[in-house]
């Protein structure tokens, strides 16, 4: 396999391990490179981030390829970039993959999404018990025959 060179994919994949908690692991996966030397790094708004990173081993393919995952384990603000850089000898220039964390506005559009259902729901409900009284006073009772006599 002497001067055989494959370049990695990489790819980044966000988790939540407790949703109570601020903490989110990002996760940097290199895949399908050759050979194993390869240099992976976080970097936060452009600085190299240091901590709270835990590299895992390299693991061989089938296919004569590696992999590696490299952690970060980081409490997200708004406007934060992070990125995950890596190099290898395959590569010209190091490849370089961004993740921003989402803004609060997904939650935020679920919230009131929700809301406006459960206002519409109370509507068509008021609607259906309006029209269910008024159908019963609009049926007149009439006394049996034999308490007419």
């Amino acid at each position: 396999m002497v001067g055989r060179r494959a370049k990695p994919t990489v790819s980044i994949s966000p988790t939540k391990l407790d949703p109570t908690s601020p903490n989110t692991i990002l996760l940097c996966i290199a895949r399908g490179f050759y050979p194993v030397e390869i240099e992976v790094r976080w970097l936060k708004n452009g600085q190299p981030e240091k901590e709270g990173v835990a590299f895992g081993e390299d693991f061989q393919n089938g296919d004569w390829t590696y992999q590696l995952q490299v952690m970060l384990e980081t409490q997200p603000q708004r406007g934060d970039v992070y990125t995950c850089q890596v190099e290898h000898a395959s590569l010209e220039a190091p490849i370089t993959v961004q993740w921003e964390p989402r803004s609060s506005n997904s939650a935020r559009s679920k919230l009131w999404t929700g809301i406006v259902a459960a206002v519409i729901g109370v509507i068509f409900f008021a609607m259906g018990l309006s029209l269910y009284l008024k159908s019963k006073k609009a049926i007149p009772i009439q006394p049996p025959a034999a308490l007419m006599n």
